[in-house]
This record gives structure tokens, sequence and C-alpha cells, in this order.
């Protein structure tokens, strides 16, 4: 059976591995899982990135390398998918939520792209709610 979630399942390897304690996790690539891996990336969640090939299936996979602090705990503590397949959430700029208090990050599809709700709100540019990560 295909994943009729895909971006929900990447969510929940990244997060699965984190907490597993794993250097790195592999999902396949998506113009959309590309995007939000890199805002992990500009938003410190994650060490690196990169996109390989996959020798089996000839795929593109997408290599992330988690993050860990000093004490050897991941730094995404969790990540949640808000808009599912059944249920589309969307959001003007002025109506975007807060991620525990500012301290976790939103993201947002945009008509200027995939971005954090931060910059959609500094761009008064509202969107489909993807995810929010802290």
């Amino acid at each position: 059976m295909a994943a009729s979630d895909p971006i929900a399942d990447m969510l929940v390897k990244v997060q699965n591995a984190a907490k597993a304690g794993h250097e790195c996790v592999d999902v396949p690539t998506s113009k959309m899982k590309l995007e939000i891996v890199k805002i992990l990336k500009t938003e410190g969640y994650i060490k690196s990135f990169k996109i390989v090939a996959d020798e089996k299936t000839k795929h593109q996979i997408i290599k992330i390398n988690l993050k860990y602090d000093d004490e050897n705990k991941a730094v995404i503590h969790g990540m949640e998918k808000i808009s599912t397949p059944g249920r589309r959430v969307y959001s003007g700029y002025k109506d975007l939520p807060r991620v525990h208090n500012g301290y976790g990050t939103l993201i947002i599809s945009t008509s200027i792209g995939v971005t954090t709700g931060k910059k959609a709100s500094e761009k008064m540019v509202g969107g489909e709610l993807i995810c929010t990560v802290w």
C-alpha cells in the first residue's frame, strides 16, 4: 500500500530517528520535502542534508544528518503535521499560530514558496499550514 501522506511519513521518520539517537535518516525525495528539510537546516534543527541516488531503487533520497546537543539529546523535540490530505488548514498572516510560545517553528506553504511562519508574517502572506517543529 502506498503512503497517503508522504510529508507526515517523513516527519515521523525524522522524529523517530532523533528519539532513537540515529546519526542520519533517509527519506524519499520530493520538492515539498526538500523545501521542508532546507528550512530545518536553516532553523538549526538538523546538521546537514544531501540528495543521493538509492542504488536499489534508482530513485533519489534525501540523507538527513540529525543534530544533537552537548548532552546527546536530539535538537528536534517534536514535529506535528497540521494539514492532512483529508483536511487542509489555511491561515492568513495575521492569524498564524505561535509554536511553543515562539520557541518552535511553523512551516507554511505560501504563494512565495515554502517558508517559516515568521517570514510569512514579515512578508504579509498566508497559506497552508504544513507542520510545526520544536
